[in-house]
């Protein structure tokens, strides 16, 4: 009889003890993503613009302009990467185009042909590192980006025989260093390849 009752006992056992690994498995499979999207929302990229207390009529309408276009920017930023930084945007109409540092400064001249998605775009990726950084030195420096997941991306993009080319602080295609590069396809491409370029070492 006791041997009878040992033997359930074992059996009620081994039925149960995978079902009790299973919900272990799924609670902690459930628990899993939290943190990851703690992070994700950690790992955003924000931005400011410095504003004159008492802006003068130009002032309103660069502002106005600097601010769609770099809502925009920043929204695709964090749409389709986990980059973060922490951008000070400024209007200085003594800035022939606009420039970006990777002090987390952007500055947008007068000229409001620039003061949209595709410059705001760019500028972000200065602040990021293009152009910028010591990564960027050692992996762009030789006029071609050697880093493996940006070029990967690129050929996929591209094909096999595809490179990413630099020079004078820039890359191409999908550098947007210019107006005729702009298109949705091309900024949603700029920014993948922006944060391939980060996990290269950028």
């Amino acid at each position: 009889m006791r041997r009878k009752a040992l033997i359930a006992a074992l059996t009620a056992a081994l039925l149960t003890g995978p079902g009790v690994a299973q919900a272990a498995t799924a609670q902690t499979t459930q628990a899993a993503p939290a943190p990851a999207r703690e992070r994700a929302a950690a790992a955003t990229i924000t931005w400011s613009l410095v504003r004159a207390s008492n802006p003068t009529e130009d002032q309103r309408t660069a502002y106005d302009a600097i601010t769609r276009a770099m809502n925009a920017a920043v929204a695709r930023y964090n749409n389709l990467s986990d980059l973060g930084k922490t951008i000070t945007v400024r209007y200085e109409p003594g800035v022939p185009t606009a420039d970006g540092n990777i002090n987390g400064t952007i500055r947008f001249g007068s000229n409001r042909s620039y003061m949209n998605e595709r410059t705001a775009l760019h500028e972000i990726a200065h602040t990021i590192g293009v152009g910028t950084s010591s990564g960027w030195s050692r992996l762009g420096g030789s006029g071609t980006w050697t880093g493996g997941q940006a070029t990967a991306l690129v050929r996929q993009y591209d094909g096999a025989g595809a490179k990413i080319s630099t020079g004078g602080g820039h890359f191409w295609p999908y550098g947007l260093n210019y107006d005729n590069e702009w298109s949705n396809t091309a900024a949603d491409r700029h920014v993948h390849i922006v944060a391939a370029m980060v996990r290269d070492g950028l």
